[in-house]
């Protein structure tokens, strides 16, 4: 996976013009440390699991095996919602957003994120299904993909989901499992969809570029 920083070939990541405000995607495994990332680079984040859909929801899929709802499947979020989220903070720079509340299953309040002039963050394990809308709205500056040691992942997940009290210890464990099996699916939808694979320190070191980049124009 890749190590280098730069921006893609054939993929706008210079200054937008005037104030237009662009979207950084942040795509990667759950528990691949993408929250931390963005969080180091000073950047403001839109959390895009707050658009999941609620636990009563009856057209959540569901994992058969593991007799629980499949979260890490398409139809559990509202894309829609998210894609006009993400709109609308490039236009008007300030929203009120969901916070979903993992625990309760469901939506619990709201936060207000403000962009001023500059980029933004949208991460999430489904970031990669806005990368072609976004990219055709041309509101989109960059696409990347985390890529980290699956059992590393495994660990960091497991530890945040027990602290949180996501879910019960015995589902947290076997969804960890299932995700671990499945993980290089999930790199490999995001590579297709159009983000660029890097690691933890590419990935940082993207991420600063572009907030310094930001700065620069304010």
């Amino acid at each position: 996976m890749g190590t280098d920083p730069g921006p893609p070939p054939g993929r706008d990541v210079g200054h937008p013009a005037g104030d237009r405000r662009r979207v950084i995607l942040l795509a990667g495994p759950s528990g691949s440390g993408k929250s931390t990332l963005v969080r180091s680079a000073g950047l403001p984040i839109v959390y895009l699991d707050d658009f999941y859909k609620s636990g009563t929801d009856p057209t959540l899929p569901r994992l058969p095996e593991l007799g629980i709802v499949d979260w890490d499947h398409p139809d559990s979020w509202d894309c829609a919602a998210a894609l006009a989220a993400l709109e609308r903070l490039c236009r008007e720079s300030r929203q009120e957003l969901p916070v979903y509340d993992f625990a309760a299953d469901g939506p619990h309040g709201t936060r207000t994120v403000e962009i001023g002039t500059g980029v933004f963050v949208a991460e999430g394990i489904f970031a990669p299904d806005l990368v072609g809308e976004l990219g055709a709205r041309g509101l989109l500056l960059d696409a990347i993909v985390v890529h980290r040691d699956r059992w590393k992942n495994l660990l960091r997940r497991a530890a945040r989901d027990l602290k949180e009290r996501r879910k019960p210890p015995g589902t947290i464990l076997r969804r960890g499992v299932h995700l671990y099996r499945v993980e290089p699916d999930v790199m490999r939808r995001a590579i297709a969809a159009g983000c660029r694979p890097l690691d933890a320190r590419a990935t940082r070191a993207a991420l600063a570029a572009h907030a310094g980049a930001s700065r620069s124009r304010t």
